[in-house]
């Protein structure tokens, strides 16, 4: 019996929320850090976490999340996301947790790729002026599946 060590991390990021944002670069970030390979890849509502005009402006999702322990109601209020957004941005701070653009910035120099889902960005009508720079590139769904065939890969969705 062999053991596979894990050679490649791929991230399927669906939603920009900031928990969600910083759950991939955090992985990402750390996979690089343990020499294994890092790909992420921008699918849907994910796409905004690449979007220059909005990365930087990204919410915690306050309704429907168990995590945030109230009634759904409650997060539906008008502030309870902002409030929840910039509590949880401070308590970042305090981590030295780099801002998004920041992060994108480090995951880039760091080796990590960084794909825009082909589907999602005709879908939204974007153009690659649209997204950030650092990105390495828009795939279809089978480009990154080609990417996936190797071993030792694994695939995580976000």
């Amino acid at each position: 019996m062999s053991k596979t060590k894990v050679k490649k991390m791929m991230f399927i990021l669906s939603k920009a929320t900031i928990e969600n944002v910083y759950a991939a670069f955090v992985m990402a970030n750390g996979a690089r850090m343990e020499g294994i390979e890092a790909e992420i890849f921008f699918t849907f509502f994910g796409l905004e976490a690449i979007q220059k005009k909005k990365l930087n402006h990204l919410h915690v999702a306050t309704v429907g999340n168990p995590a945030m322990h109230i009634p759904t109601m409650l997060g539906g209020l008008p502030g309870m996301e902002a409030l929840a957004t910039k509590m949880m941005k401070k308590e970042m701070e305090k981590l030295d947790m780099p801002p998004v653009d920041e992060f994108l910035e480090i995951l880039s120099a760091s080796g990590v790729k960084m794909w825009g889902c082909k589907l999602a960005v005709d879908m939204f009508h974007l153009k690659e002026e649209d997204l950030i720079d650092d990105l390495d590139g828009i795939l279809t769904i089978g480009d990154f599946y080609s990417k996936a065939d190797v071993e030792g890969t694994q695939i995580l969705f976000i």
